[in-house]
């Protein structure tokens, strides 16, 4: 079974031989931070999947900010460039849950901790966070679980 980082550097030599710049960038970027991860701590380790399924989520987030920051300074193209670099990188990551699915996380972590109010939201958090890892944004869930909290 071949690791993330196999599938990326393997699809980066792909995109190099296809002169697919956009790919090329992104996947070299890519592997720039799993690489910066692998050496940052007190010693130099080879990252799991899970490991590198979160460093590309990070990337693909601050694609997203920065797509976001250049639309609302009016550079259409530069915007246009960071979500295509967002959606190469999306190409890697699992699937998003839907609305419903993350709800029904939810309601499952609040009747699983027992928790009502608001100040409950760190019992549920804590148990929704393994279920919904990669697969939705923390804001995003953090959201969701908050209006049920106070629902």
């Amino acid at each position: 079974m071949t690791s993330l980082k196999d599938t990326l550097k393997a699809d980066l030599t792909t995109a190099m031989k296809a002169r697919d710049e956009i790919r090329t960038r992104t996947l070299r970027m890519a592997l720039a931070a799993v690489s910066t991860e692998e050496v940052a701590g007190k010693e130099a380790r080879a990252l799991s999947d899970d490991e590198i399924v979160k460093v590309l989520t990070k990337e693909a987030k601050k694609r997203r900010e920065a797509s976001e920051a250049f639309a609302g300074a009016g550079r259409a193209e530069q915007a246009q460039a960071e979500l295509d670099e967002q959606a190469v990188l999306e190409a890697y990551l699992p699937a998003q849950l839907s609305d419903e699915e993350l709800n029904r996380l939810v309601e499952e972590a609040i009747a699983e901790s027992g928790a009502e109010g608001p100040k409950a939201m760190g019992q549920v958090m804590k148990i929704l966070n393994p279920k919904v890892a990669g697969r939705a944004e923390g804001g995003r869930v953090a959201q969701a679980v908050r209006g049920k909290l106070a629902g």
